[in-house]
């Protein structure tokens, strides 16, 4: 190792450096040792250890302060801009129409559609579907089936078997219908309901596809389709449909006497399709249901008369100040669980015109008051 040479940075040295400083010192305190010859010295900034000729390479310092920018990685300099790979992602991304388009996009269902004149028979091949969308958060995977319906009659309902864990389900399913004219297909509908069971609820609605068979020409052989589905499409505006109810108290026996009479402006519960209602009363007491009934169903009617009555026991020793009555319509569905169309709560705590009607059977006992009510969610 060499005297004197410092191999430190000088920002952590105060330390001369050895070089052209050094020498100058050396040359104007030390004499000549030859008289006016020049002093030979060993220029050691060209040289290595070793002692070998070196090319000159400018300095760096390693102080924290430096005057000048260092590459970074994952950057490069583009003209007077830094390009980063974020950027370089958000100059690809697509724009917010494309993303809400791909968003709402639910899939595709592929199925066949014929018909059997020997039989007579109207025959439906559900097929497959592609891309649908994840019902379950945790596996990011659906359950799907589907559910068929002839509109407008609805009287033709079938559904697929359940395929676990899939996006991209293979039903490969045929149902035939027998007894439709081919002359009234022309008038049918055929609504497909794309669902993902659910053990432990209700069944998530994937979406829906809703097939008019006006135009469509079956005598050549069958007719294969690729529908796109689309979201569920939500109830009217206008409201779930009123409820005409009858109520009479009898003080004397302790009895509420209940007369589901009808219905009218009832929504329809799937596109171009009829409900199938029917109503189910509950009696409470306080938070407790203490009694249920229901009326018949009636098909295919938006404005369904019932006119049943039920007779219910009410405690005496508090009335009806504690007595509460709900009204759900509902869409009879042999397939799946029923729909509720809209829902009536009837009782002391009530507000409007419901309220109303419970304080005018309270004030007048044994008299029979009928009035309409707005159903709700």
């Amino acid at each position: 190792m060499l005297k004197g040479v410092d191999i430190y940075p000088e920002s952590l040295s105060n330390k001369k450096k050895f070089g052209a400083e050094e020498k100058q010192e050396l040359n104007s305190k030390s004499p000549s040792p030859a008289g006016g010859k020049p002093t030979l010295h060993l220029d050691l900034e060209k040289r290595d250890l070793n002692g070998n000729i070196t090319k000159s390479h400018p300095k760096v310092r390693s102080s924290p302060d430096l005057d000048f920018p260092l590459s970074h990685k994952g950057f490069s300099e583009v003209g007077k801009e830094l390009v980063t790979p974020e950027g370089l992602m958000a100059n690809t991304d697509t724009s917010p129409l494309e993303k809400a388009n791909q968003e709402n996009k639910l899939g595709m269902l592929v199925f066949s559609i014929e018909y059997n004149f020997e039989k007579k028979a109207f025959i439906v091949n559900i097929k497959e579907a592609h891309g649908l969308s994840a019902m379950d958060e945790q596996s990011m995977t659906s359950d799907p089936y589907v559910k068929m319906t002839i509109l407008p009659d609805k009287k033709h309902r079938v559904k697929t078997r359940v395929l676990r864990k899939t996006l991209d389900p293979c039903f490969d399913e045929t149902f035939s219908f027998y007894g439709i004219p081919y002359s009234q297909v022309q008038d049918l509908g055929l609504h497909f309901m794309i669902l993902s069971f659910d053990r432990f609820s209700r069944d998530d609605v994937i979406g829906e596809v809703l097939v008019h068979l006006a135009g469509v020409d079956l005598s050549k052989g069958a007719i294969v389709m690729n529908k796109e589905i689309i979201k569920r499409s939500a109830k009217k505006s206008t409201g779930r449909g009123e409820l005409l109810v009858s109520l009479c108290y009898q003080s004397t026996t302790s009895t509420l006497t209940v007369v589901v009479l009808k219905a009218r402006h009832l929504p329809k519960t799937e596109s171009l399709g009829l409900s199938d209602p029917y109503v189910k009363v509950n009696l409470y007491q306080g938070q407790k249901r203490v009694c249920k009934k229901k009326t018949h169903v009636k098909k295919c009617s938006p404005n369904p008369v019932f006119n049943e009555l039920f007779v219910f026991d009410v405690p005496a020793e508090g009335g009806l100040q504690d007595t509460s009555v709900e009204l759900l319509l509902l869409d009879s569905d042999r397939q799946s669980r029923n729909e509720v169309i809209g829902r009536l709560r009837l009782g002391a705590n009530a507000e409007g015109t419901i309220g109303e009607h419970w304080r005018e059977i309270c004030e007048h006992p044994r008299r029979q008051i009928a009035k309409w009510h707005t159903l709700s969610d």
